[in-house]
């Protein structure tokens, strides 16, 4: 059981050997009481909602224990989030979204994130304005649903906060992931301490190291992932799940089980910094009204 004010651990669908109600089973296994699931797609596994496939995931959730967290569209940086408005590509976009925040409600997941890598990259002006354009949308029906919508992405911090601004909406957050603005040259401590109000309840703790695609255990790249986790507790808000996303689609339980000990390692540390932030300060006896 986690402990009061310390994120539980959870997992991302999509870095597993196994996808869907196989994943939950898998969660169960190694001890985690949390999944983050990927829509799917060509080339990126089963679609999440075939027919009667979301109902079967939901009542597998449920016997093992295991709370849907989120639900993704990794397909989007395969369409291109900042596709121009009228085109097939601005459809699709449209479409995905629409059915994400449809998966979201019906598994009960509190949030939808939309990633902007690759063909979704925020890569100047025009995509930025065209990606709050339908994150605005978004937001506008996770809100419909009663969820969360957020965006992952590796903007520097003037254009993250630019981007929660164009979006303007109480349900819009920024999903932090711990490596990946570092990996685009954004410390991802100062984009902490500068969008700290504005990141959702769940973070992607992953590793790296600079110029290969590799994802050592937690703590074993260039990450400083804790330094990251610190400026959370420090700046953010209060943690909900601390999501593994290093590559474990090898389907090795002992690394697998390696790296949730460096994750709950990691939650420990930052619900004790959490507590250590929100304690209220006391002045020293004989100091006061210096």
């Amino acid at each position: 059981m986690t402990a009061p004010g310390v994120p539980s651990a959870a997992l991302a669908d999509w870095r597993l050997p196994v996808r869907g109600a196989a994943a939950v089973e898998l969660a169960r296994r190694h001890g985690v009481r949390g999944l983050q699931f990927d829509l799917g797609g060509p080339g990126r596994g089963p679609w999440l909602d075939a027919p009667g496939r979301l109902a079967r995931l939901a009542r597998a959730a449920r016997a093992a224990e295991v709370a849907p967290l989120a639900v993704t569209g990794n397909v989007l940086n395969d369409i291109g989030l900042t596709a121009p408005e009228g085109t097939l590509a601005a459809g699709r976009v449209r479409d995905v979204v629409r059915r994400v925040l449809d998966a979201a409600a019906e598994l009960g997941a509190p949030l939808v994130f939309v990633p902007s890598f690759r063909r979704s990259a925020i890569d100047g002006e025009g995509a930025l304005r065209r990606t709050a354009r339908v994150l605005r949308a978004a937001a506008a029906g996770a809100a419909d649903r009663g969820l969360h919508l957020a965006s992952e992405n590796t903007l520097a911090p003037a254009a993250a906060l630019r981007l929660v601004e164009e979006v303007g909406s109480p349900a819009f957050r920024l999903l932090l992931d711990t490596y990946n603005p570092r990996a685009a040259g954004v410390d991802p401590a100062a984009l902490v301490a500068a969008a700290g109000p504005w990141l959702a309840d769940q973070v992607h703790a992953k590793d790296g190291l600079a110029g290969t695609d590799a994802t050592p255990l937690l703590g074993d790249g260039d990450g400083a992932v804790a330094a990251t986790l610190d400026a959370v507790a420090a700046h953010g808000p209060a943690v909900r799940a601390l999501v593994l996303e290093n590559d474990h689609r090898s389907g090795d339980p002992a690394r697998l089980d390696a790296d949730l000990r460096r994750l709950h390692a990691l939650a420990e540390r930052l619900g004790r910094g959490r507590a250590t932030a929100a304690a209220p300060t006391t002045e020293t006896k004989g100091t006061a009204g210096r």
